[in-house]
């Protein structure tokens, strides 16, 4: 499913550039003009989350429990989880003597010696590198005294702890250019020196453009001829590690914003495509980009083995969340179905 964002009205006519447009493409419009200039044709959208790149530290998180209902965490895929703690909101106000903690989880009781989830001296349990086969219900089991002449107290809680990770979402574009004949050789070198250009033009960003879909179509004109089109498609989505030898920790260099300067660069390169020709007094080459036909869509989707449910996880709607704690099998790849694409732009879906 797939929300376009609203188009522009389409003109075929080219008009005067109105105003200085930024220099920093005008020497790739430039090329991309040129190349077939010689070619010319005759006129004619229980969980504490944070914004995405913010960065906390997870000791400083701690979720409590419930005696009525099972509390839902969620974690990042290979991340430290927040601490889980083995009390109520009323029993973390209040005083305990001789508290006794024991957790099970999903493959058995949890030590504190365990590597990969701990149990702290005052109880909470804690995850170093979470990965999928963690998720699961996780029980605590707490014995107190409320003071010390009092019996022993017992509570059960659960919690219901799944995997999450960020979704995979990219741009993908559309734009239509006047074309030489279907079977010339010309629109095809065109389409490559094309796809040079804009990921030249997003590199530095470490995004990257990659042509989904290239077809050259015959247009019937209104009140006009027959005239030959090409209908590019790309995506520009963010690398998934930064170039250089350091991570980047830059709250810039998340890749959501690159994506945004990424889009914001290729909306400029095309509309300075217009004001380029807009200017010239030759000929149209035979190639050139069809004003207002560059089309924008945002597609968020989860990796297979998750999905998004604001039913079923309401506290974490735009979450890729894993499908069924403790089931899930790499190995198979297991697809998500439960899926939400109520964003009134973009589109979300399972891969």
């Amino acid at each position: 499913m797939e929300a376009s964002a609203p188009g522009r009205r389409r003109r075929r006519g080219w008009r005067r550039a109105r105003g200085a447009g930024c220099a920093l493409s005008w020497t790739a419009v430039g090329l991309v003009l040129s190349a077939f200039v010689a070619r010319a044709s005759p006129p004619v959208g229980y969980f504490i989350r944070f914004p995405r790149g913010f960065r906390l530290t997870q000791e400083t998180v701690k979720i409590v429990g419930s005696s009525s209902f099972p509390v839902k965490v969620y974690v990042m895929l290979h991340q430290k989880s927040p601490h889980v703690l083995c009390v109520t909101p009323r029993l973390r106000n209040s005083e305990m003597v001789d508290p006794s903690f024991q957790w099970h989880g999903p493959k058995g009781r949890i030590i504190s010696e365990n590597s990969t989830a701990q149990v702290t001296s005052t109880g909470s349990l804690v995850f170093q590198n979470f990965e999928e086969g963690m998720s699961g219900v996780y029980t605590c089991f707490l014995e107190y005294k409320p003071t010390v002449e009092e019996i022993v107290k017992n509570i059960q809680l659960k919690y219901l702890i799944y995997a999450y990770r960020e979704p995979h979402y990219y741009y993908q574009f559309t734009a239509r250019y006047h074309a030489a004949p279907c079977n010339s050789i010309y629109n095809i070198s065109f389409e490559k020196k094309l796809l040079q250009i804009l990921s030249k033009l997003v590199l530095d960003l470490s995004c990257e453009v990659s042509l989904l879909k290239s077809e050259c179509h015959r247009v019937k004109m209104q009140r006009a001829g027959l005239q030959n089109e090409l209908f590019f498609t790309f995506s520009v989505s963010s690398l998934d590690t930064e170039k250089g030898p350091k991570p980047c920790v830059d709250h810039n260099c998340e890749s959501s914003k690159r994506l945004s300067k990424a889009k914001n660069l290729i909306e400029r390169f095309f509309n300075q495509q217009v004001e380029v020709l807009g200017r010239r007094s030759e000929p149209l080459p035979e190639i050139y980009y069809i004003e207002g036909t560059l089309q924008m869509v945002w597609i968020n989707r989860c990796f297979p083995g998750y999905g998004m449910n604001t039913l079923k996880h309401p506290r974490c709607p735009e979450c890729c969340v894993i499908c069924s704690p403790g089931s899930y099998n790499p190995r198979d790849g297991t697809h998500c179905l439960q899926c939400n694409s109520s964003l009134a732009f973009g589109a979300k879906a399972c891969l």
